[in-house]
């Protein structure tokens, strides 16, 4: 791993030189301006907090503010679509994650734009895995608890999700359907007002991403059921996988991508891509990302292209199955 980011590094400190030869004179004047780096959920959550410690290294890179703009709102489709329906110029790009990037479009009726077709690829950031956290002072302390608890309680399991179609809202709905419980939804904008909830005993379960909750859990504050994830978190060790709770070859993890209006230059595509893999090496992504359980991804906009293919195709069936529409 440490050869292939020296090597990295090597190709990143060559593309100025090579991009200045090459590049037409229109093209190397981006940025002659701020850029905007939306992000389709509200501040503070893992989104928020990972966009902007990825637009401050952007912003060193291209010499110009990158500014972040909150659009959260039906499930990250609001600002999807801001995105979508933008000047294809690099100036406006999208933070986005599995929901608006992807599943979306296997859900939404009236979706405003499709990913596919109208985003283009830049760059694979990140992941998280789906976090299920209970309120505090609950008595539920494991997976098999929450079950049993529901099923003896139909509809008056409440479970906090962060937006409708949202990974963690899917993920829940898909543990209704593995578990056979019938759950009360409670849907929220973004992870910050689950968070809240959760410690004022107003809910008894949140499922989201876990960055929000990783501090409370790791604090005591909150107690962690189970990660939705391949294996175990080495920041919560004691907290199993859905798997080892009881669900076997259950997983659901967000993913963050960086994306752009569809026809956007390929050297504006190229510089970001350089500049999001340069991010994930250096001090203050592994520090992040070590607090946040993030998995650092990477690689070319054309394996982001495949692994948003191969996503729809893992979840495709899962959604229609459980036929999650709005």
């Amino acid at each position: 791993m440490h050869g292939f980011w020296r090597a990295t590094r090597r190709v990143f400190l060559s593309l100025p030189l090579a991009a200045g030869l090459a590049l037409p004179a229109q093209a190397q004047s981006w940025p002659a301006r701020p850029v905007t780096l939306v992000v389709p959920f509200t501040a503070g959550t893992a989104s928020d907090v990972l966009a902007r410690s990825f637009a401050e290294f952007l912003s060193q890179q291209i010499g110009q503010p990158v500014v972040i703009d909150n659009r959260g709102g039906a499930g990250g489709n609001l600002g999807g679509a801001a995105v979508a329906r933008a000047a294809a110029d690099g100036y406006t790009l999208l933070f986005g994650t599995t929901g608006p990037v992807a599943t979306n479009k296997l859900m939404y009726e009236q979706m405003p734009y499709d990913p596919e077709r109208d985003l283009a690829p830049v760059a694979l950031v990140a992941s998280l895995p789906v976090i299920i956290v209970a309120k505090a002072g609950s008595p539920l302390r494991d997976l098999q608890a929450l079950i049993a608890h529901a099923k003896a309680n139909p509809g008056r399991l409440s479970i906090g999700f962060p937006g409708n179609g949202t990974l963690g809202h899917i993920t829940g709905l898909l543990l209704a359907r593995s578990a056979d419980i019938d759950i009360n939804a409670v849907q929220y904008r973004g992870s910050g007002p689950i968070a809240g909830d959760l410690l004022g005993g107003h809910i008894d379960v949140g499922m989201d991403s876990m960055a929000a909750y990783v501090t409370n859990v790791q604090e005591g504050k909150l107690p962690a059921l189970a990660i939705a994830s391949r294996r175990r978190w080495s920041g919560l060790p004691n907290v199993p996988t859905v798997s080892e709770a009881g669900l076997p070859n259950f997983e659901a993890s967000v993913w963050y991508a960086i994306m752009a209006p569809a026809g956007v230059p390929a050297d504006v595509v190229a510089r970001v891509n350089a500049a999001a893999n340069a991010y994930l090496a250096t001090a203050a992504a592994r520090d992040l990302f070590g607090k946040l359980g993030l998995e650092a991804l990477g690689g070319t906009p054309e394996e982001l292209r495949l692994f948003i293919g191969s996503e729809l195709r893992k979840w495709g069936p899962i959604v229609r199955s459980a036929n999650i529409r709005f």
